[in-house]
């Protein structure tokens, strides 16, 4: 009897013991490893809504899924990662969505558009709005989920090395600026789009090869060298009020998930959206005074000029909408929202994020 129960307590603790000595080989193999790269690489600094959500991600999974992330250019040229997400060539990959507005034109609504939503106004609608389900059927068209994981200030405008008080000055000019729209916008203003990817800028503006080009944020512009090729500066920039910067994620690697590793991605993109958002606007404050500091000088245009440029950029928009039935919902989502909110924006005035248009474009 003693020998029986010897025995069994014997295997009882071999058992434990072998238990304990393979889970860890277990738990080793249910790790899922992504591979996640971007548009961006590590001189431009939205790149740092990549950074806080691969670090969120990283946090909030524990373990079960880690993202080994690959700055932009290291993997492949920055244009080809909308393709190699979507094939699953990677599982993921920052982004800036405009860029892909020559695959449908809904992408020129869901990153910046001119005279069009600011950064508060793109987080609320995302959320709450409706937004959210049109990002996720625009980039499911093409097998990818996404999430928004930041957005930026007003773009600061355009640079230059002339004075521009007016529409008048743009004219003849070679202008570096992003977005669909916008080109049509400049060619409106009698002005050439000029497309250049961001690291090219510097040099082009330094040998007069464009007369004046626009990025992003202060912070970025800054750390980017504008301020030792430019002299002047025109605000506000109408052409992005705002830019949005999210994640595309294989929507077969995302449906492969378990749903509590899918709702820790989704809370890992809202963390990095409001670091990403925070940190922007605070370094506002202090990059926007070393442009001053450095001499240059700031232009505003008048309400008049902004008034010719939203009907020119409504009329655009109603073109576009004619023919393309997923940028239509999507800006008449946006309007919706706009509408809606206008009465409570004009009460909050002047403490508010935001402005009215005075008309809106037809679309129906």
């Amino acid at each position: 009897m003693r020998k029986r129960v010897f025995l069994m307590l014997l295997a009882l603790v071999l058992g434990v013991s072998l238990i304990v000595g393979i889970s860890p080989a277990i738990a080793k193999k249910k790790v899922i490893k992504w591979k996640m790269t971007s548009t961006w690489p590590p001189s431009i600094d939205l790149i740092q809504a990549d950074y806080a959500f691969v670090k969120a991600v990283n946090q909030l999974c524990k373990g079960r899924l880690q993202i080994k992330f690959f700055t932009g250019g290291t993997l492949m040229p920055s244009y080809e990662v909308f393709d190699a997400v979507g094939k699953g060539t990677i599982q993921a990959s920052g982004d800036w969505p405009n860029y892909w507005a020559g695959k449908d034109p809904v992408f020129d609504t869901l990153g910046s558009y001119p005279m069009g939503l600011t950064p508060v106004d793109y987080l609320v609608w995302y959320y709450n709005g409706g937004g959210k389900a049109i990002y996720e059927e625009a980039y499911g068209k093409f097998g990818m989920m996404y999430l928004v994981t930041g957005v930026t200030p007003m773009e600061c405008g355009i640079r230059s090395n002339k004075p521009v008080k007016s529409l008048e000055d743009i004219k003849g000019m070679k202008i570096r600026m992003s977005g669909k729209t916008q080109g049509k916008l400049l060619k409106d203003l009698g002005a050439a789009q000029v497309a250049m990817s961001g690291q090219e800028i510097y040099q082009a503006l330094q040998k007069g090869v464009i007369d004046a080009a626009e990025f992003c944020s202060p912070s970025c512009d800054w750390g980017m060298g504008f301020g030792e090729v430019t002299k002047y500066w025109a605000v506000p920039g109408w052409h992005q009020p705002a830019s949005v910067m999210g994640v595309m994620i294989n929507m077969k690697a995302w449906n492969k998930l378990d749903k509590d590793l899918q709702e820790d991605i989704k809370y890992a993109a809202k963390a990095a959206s409001i670091e990403f958002f925070c940190k922007q606007y605070f370094d506002t404050i202090e990059y926007t005074q070393k442009f001053i500091d450095k001499g240059i000088k700031i232009n505003r245009y008048d309400n008049a000029v902004l008034d010719r440029i939203l009907k020119l950029a409504n009329k655009h928009t109603e073109k576009t909408a004619k023919n393309n039935p997923l940028f239509k919902k999507s800006m008449k989502s946006q309007i919706k929202y706009r509408k809606g909110i206008s009465k409570w924006r004009a009460m909050e005035a002047p403490f508010s994020f935001g402005f009215n248009p005075k008309e809106y474009p037809n679309l129906d």
